[in-house]
C-alpha cells in the first residue's frame, strides 16, 4: 500500500509539471507582447495550481463557440454593407487633415470601414444634460430605439430614462436594449427588467456569468460599449454608463463619476447603429442590419468629418492600440490625455516619453481617486519614467474621472468608451470615434482645460521622495500590469 501511495504521490507532481509546462508553453507559442507573456509566467509558476487556473479561465480570448461561430458567418454580410458606404457623397478622403488622414487609412486596411463628413456632434459634460437630451430623444422617438451599455444601474435619473422607453413602447416605438449581463447586473435584479418587458421591450443581457460557462468563455469578456441609436438620424457615444451619478458607488469614497457623452447627427449614425447590430447578432443570433444613410443636404453646422472605430472580439486585434499609436506619432505641438484607468502597453509609454522628449506638452490627466486598487497601484509604477521624460501627470480631485479622450495639438481628437489599459485595448467591446473638427475639438480642449484646472500636477523631485513601502507595491503590481 506504502508503494501505491509513493507511485501516486510521484504520478500527481509529474502530471502537475508537464501541465506546467503545457501552459508555459501555451503561453509562449501564443506570441503576445513579451509583458504579457512574462506576466502569465510569473503567474502559473508562483501560484501553483491557482496560476494554472486563472490561465485557463482568463488567458486567452474565448468568445465562446456559438458566438464564434456566429461571428466567422457575420463577416461577408456587414463587410458589404460596410463596403457601400465608401460609394456615400460624404465619404470625402480629400478632406481630412494630415491626422485624419492616417487613421482612415488605417482603419480603411483593418476594419474597411470610411470615415463620413457632414455630421453634427455636440459635446455634453453633466449628467443632466446626458440623461435629459437621451429622454427628450426617446420622447420624440417614431419608429426605433436602440441602447447598449456596459452598466445600466437603477435609481434617480435613470428610472426616468427606463419610465420613457415605456411611454415611447406604448407609442408603437420597438425598441432593444443590449447590456453587459455582470456590468448591469443590479438592473437586471430591480423590477425593471419585468416592467419593461411587459410593454414588449426586447431586454437581453449581454456575455452572461456563471459557474458552468466558464470552461466555454473566457468570464472577464464584457460589453464596455455606450451606444444609444433613436430613428437611425440620433447617436450617442461616450464614457457615460446609464447611471445617475448621485446613486451610483456612493460608499466607495471616490466621488461622482465624471463623464462625457457626445450626441450624433449626420451619416455616421446608421454606423453607430451597425456596430449595435453586430453585437446584437452575436448575443441573440438575430440580424437586423439598419439602413445606409440616406444622402440628405448637409447643414452648414454638420462639419464634422468621423471615423467609426469598434474594437474586441471578432475586430482585428489591437486595431484600437495602433490607431492610439498613430495619433501620439502624429502629434506636434500638444497631446491631452483623460483616462480613469491608465496602464498603458510598453509601446504607448515609449510613444508618450518620445513624444515628450521631442518636445511635445504631453499631458495626462486620471482620477486622484480610484475605484480599482489594483489598477491604482500599476498606474503609479509608471510615473516616474513618465515625469522623468517631461510628461506632466494631473490628479483630478472632482471625482472619478471617468471621461476617455485624446486630444492631438488641439485639432483632432478620439473619444468614446476606451480606457488606456490592457483591458480596453485588447480584450473588451470598445467603440471610439476619431473626430477631424476643430470646433469640436476646442469645445472639448476647454473641458480638458478645466479638469487640469481642478487638478494637481505632480512633481517629480517629490515623487521620487515618496515611501519605499508605496515603491515596493507599486513594483509588484508593475509586474501584473499587463493582465489589468
Amino acid at each position: 500500500m506504502e508503494n501505491f501511495y509513493q507511485i501516486l504521490t510521484i504520478a500527481g507532481v509529474l502530471l502537475y509539471w508537464l501541465t506546467l509546462g503545457a501552459v508555459a508553453v501555451r503561453v509562449v507559442i501564443k506570441r503576445r507582447t513579451i509583458g504579457v507573456s512574462f506576466s502569465w509566467l510569473l503567474v502559473i509558476y508562483f501560484l501553483p495550481f491557482i496560476g494554472i487556473g486563472a490561465y485557463l479561465l482568463f488567458g486567452e480570448l474565448h468568445l465562446g463557440k456559438s458566438r464564434a461561430t456566429r461571428s466567422k458567418a457575420m463577416f461577408r454580410p456587414y463587410g458589404q454593407w460596410f463596403a457601400k458606404l465608401y460609394q456615400h457623397p460624404q465619404h470625402q478622403p480629400h478632406c481630412q487633415s494630415h491626422y485624419g488622414v492616417s487613421i482612415s487609412q488605417l482603419c480603411d486596411s483593418q476594419l474597411a470601414i470610411p470615415s463620413l463628413s457632414g455630421n453634427n456632434l455636440i459635446l455634453q459634460n453633466t449628467p443632466e444634460q446626458i440623461l435629459n437630451s437621451i429622454i427628450a430623444d426617446i420622447d420624440a422617438a417614431k419608429e426605433s430605439i436602440i441602447m447598449e451599455f456596459y452598466i445600466w444601474h437603477p435609481g434617480g435619473k435613470a428610472d426616468n430614462v427606463a419610465q420613457a422607453l415605456i411611454s415611447a413602447a406604448l407609442r408603437g416605438v420597438k425598441i432593444k436594449l443590449l447590456l453587459d449581463a455582470a456590468g448591469s447586473r443590479q438592473f437586471f435584479k430591480s423590477k425593471w427588467p419585468s416592467q419593461l418587458r411587459s410593454h414588449g421591450i426586447q431586454v437581453v443581457g449581454a456575455l452572461a456569468v456563471s459557474p458552468l460557462r466558464m470552461f466555454f468563455r473566457r468570464l472577464d469578456l464584457r460589453l464596455h460599449r455606450k451606444i444609444v441609436v433613436i430613428d437611425n438620424t440620433i447617436g450617442y457615444t461616450g464614457s457615460m454608463n446609464l447611471i445617475d451619478p448621485r446613486y451610483f458607488k456612493q460608499t466607495q469614497g471616490v466621488g461622482q463619476w465624471i463623464d462625457v457623452m457626445v450626441r450624433i447627427t449626420g451619416p455616421v449614425v446608421p454606423i453607430v447603429s451597425a456596430v449595435s447590430a453586430w453585437d446584437w447578432e452575436v448575443e441573440t443570433n438575430q440580424r437586423e442590419l439598419p439602413q445606409q444613410p440616406i444622402d440628405n443636404p448637409v447643414l452648414p453646422s454638420a462639419t464634422s468629418l468621423v471615423q467609426v472605430i469598434p474594437s474586441g472580439p471578432g475586430m482585428p486585434e489591437e486595431v484600437i492600440h495602433q490607431v492610439l499609436l498613430q495619433s501620439l506619432y502624429e502629434a506636434r505641438r500638444k497631446i491631452v490625455i483623460t483616462t480613469p484607468y491608465f496602464v498603458p502597453s510598453e509601446n504607448l509609454l515609449d510613444a508618450l516619453a518620445t513624444a515628450a522628449h521631442r518636445g511635445v506638452d504631453v499631458n495626462i490627466i486620471i482620477p486622484r481617486k480610484n475605484d480599482s486598487t489594483m489598477v491604482k497601484w500599476a498606474s503609479r509604477s509608471f510615473f516616474g519614467e513618465l515625469l522623468k521624460a517631461g510628461v506632466k501627470i494631473h490628479q483630478f480631485n472632482g471625482g472619478l474621472l471617468h471621461t476617455k479622450s485624446v486630444m492631438i495639438d488641439d485639432e483632432h481628437c478620439l473619444i468614446g468608451t476606451v480606457n488606456m489599459d490592457m483591458r480596453s485595448l485588447w480584450l473588451n467591446f470598445e467603440l471610439t470615434l476619431a473626430v477631424d473638427d476643430i470646433v469640436f475639438a476646442a469645445k472639448l480642449a476647454q473641458l480638458q482645460q478645466q479638469y487640469i484646472d481642478n487638478a494637481e500636477q505632480l512633481n517629480l523631485a517629490r515623487w521620487q521622495n515618496r515611501a519605499l513601502y508605496k515603491r515596493f507595491i507599486e513594483h509588484v503590481f508593475y509586474l501584473f500590469s499587463p493582465l489589468l
